[in-house]
């Protein structure tokens, strides 16, 4: 079974949470992956690479589950999907797991704000508050 690392409203408490999927992903373990993370307004996106870090969640999902969030994700074989997906070898614990990850797309991110914290969850509580 693959497995995704997600890093914003997917995450545990996000109003997407990836409990909802049937079948239920399985939780592995928290993350914390190389990139800068873009405050979208209702939603984040990361782009990979740097020298800064955003927390995710790791999960152990269906083949099923992954094509819908693909779906969620707006995932294209061209240049017009939101986020394009990636695969990326994440710690976890004492593991090392090769994990599906949603990258926006770079044109997506034009005068967005960088969430400094790397945390979404957090960023989005902060927000609200």
């Amino acid at each position: 079974m693959p497995h995704v690392l997600v890093y914003g409203t997917l995450r545990r408490g996000g109003r997407n949470d990836i409990a909802r999927y049937r079948p239920a992903p399985v939780f592995v373990g928290e993350a914390v992956i190389a990139g800068t993370l873009y405050d979208l307004g209702a939603y984040p996106g990361v782009v990979l690479g740097g020298a800064e870090h955003v927390k995710g969640e790791v999960y152990r999902i269906a083949p099923e589950v992954e094509r819908e969030l693909d779906r969620l994700e707006e995932v294209a074989d061209d240049d017009s999907g939101e986020y394009i997906r990636r695969r990326v070898r994440v710690a976890v614990g004492t593991q090392s797991i090769d994990c599906l990850v949603y990258e926006i797309h770079p044109t997506r991110i034009a005068g967005r704000h960088v969430i400094d914290s790397g945390d979404w969850i957090a960023h989005a509580a902060g927000a609200a508050g």
